[in-house]
């Protein structure tokens, strides 16, 4: 008696799609979420029993399925229930991009059923990034500033690192760079308006994890003068290097900065390659790396004013 194969009636996809996708470069790591009920039967209706796997088609064509970009999914009963339900994450993807999906199912022979209808999704990226849009910080003195924070989540699982940038008078004073371990991780990255003139800034904020970049506007207006002072600041802040110690190929260094009005940020250079934001303002560390030879480590301290001043500090690597 011949075989039959598994009846491609019974599969049915349905594309689960979630996160925010700002904007990514055309390269960007996309993932989506594909779901789809299991067969029971053959062809010729009799049970279906022998189920080995799934094959999961995708592409940018409206007609994937058969086609050269697909996955094995291995099925985890050869006799599949009613309403039984699988799902798989598609990984490698370009962000932004809408992909169609459609499946087959596989017997333990090689016999494999006709495709199933065929559902699409945009890819959407690794990790998303709250508030979206334009973000307005409002109306700041000159010579103060206004703190926003920004939420990174992990939106695809895995394990995802990344950093965030922005020009002044903005600038980001914690929280990067972050490490997101498992869907649902999130880490809080506050941004900080520092007008220096009277006048409306506009920045994009860019966050950066996976290959994928993410960007949203920053507006802010500085107004007048700080409440703080009869007249701009002009003094510039201070920065000391207060300890260093060596933990293997990296090193922890602390120090200290102070201002008459308020400090941004400090951030760290290398002249071996590398640069970051350390953590905290007034009293602050950075993990640097180290590599064999001399190794000369520059921080930078700046005030809400955009005055800045800078310490080296040189160490040596084994």
């Amino acid at each position: 008696m011949p075989r039959t194969r598994p009846a491609a009636s019974s599969i049915a996809i349905a594309v689960l799609v979630s996160g925010t996708l700002l904007s990514a470069g055309p390269s960007a790591a996309g993932i989506l979420d594909a779901s789809w009920t299991a067969p029971t039967t053959n062809t010729d209706g009799s049970p279906l029993t022998d189920l080995a796997f799934y094959r999961l088609y995708y592409g940018p064509s409206t007609a994937p399925c058969p086609g050269s970009a697909s996955v094995q999914v291995a099925s985890p009963t050869s006799t599949p229930g009613p309403n039984q339900t699988m799902s798989y994450t598609l990984t490698g993807l370009t962000a932004g991009t809408v992909y169609y999906l459609a499946a087959t199912a596989v017997d333990s022979l090689g016999l494999q059923s006709a495709c199933s209808s065929v559902a699409s999704a945009v890819a959407r990226s690794e990790f998303a990034v709250s508030p979206t849009g334009t973000v307005n910080f409002g109306s700041v003195n000159v010579g103060s500033y206004a703190d926003q924070v920004f939420t990174v989540s992990n939106t695809g699982g895995g394990t995802i690192s990344g950093s965030a940038t922005i020009s002044a008078p903005f600038s980001v004073v914690s929280g990067i760079p972050f490490t997101l371990a498992g869907a649902g991780a999130t880490q809080a990255v506050t941004v900080r308006f520092s007008p220096v003139t009277n006048t409306t800034a506009s920045a994009n904020l860019s966050v950066t994890a996976s290959g994928v970049t993410l960007s949203s506007t920053l507006l802010g207006t500085g107004t007048g003068i700080s409440s703080a002072s009869s007249a701009p600041d002009t003094t510039p802040p201070t920065i000391a290097i207060t300890s260093t110690s060596m933990m293997g190929s990296s090193a922890v260094i602390s120090g200290t900065a102070n201002d008459n009005v308020a400090v941004a940020q400090v951030t760290w250079t290398a002249n071996r390659g590398g640069s970051g934001t350390a953590t905290g303002t007034a009293a602050w560390s950075a993990t640097v790396p180290i590599r064999k030879g001399q190794n000369s480590f520059t921080f930078t301290v700046v005030d809400t004013m955009g005055l800045r001043a800078s310490k080296t500090v040189t160490i040596k690597g084994n």
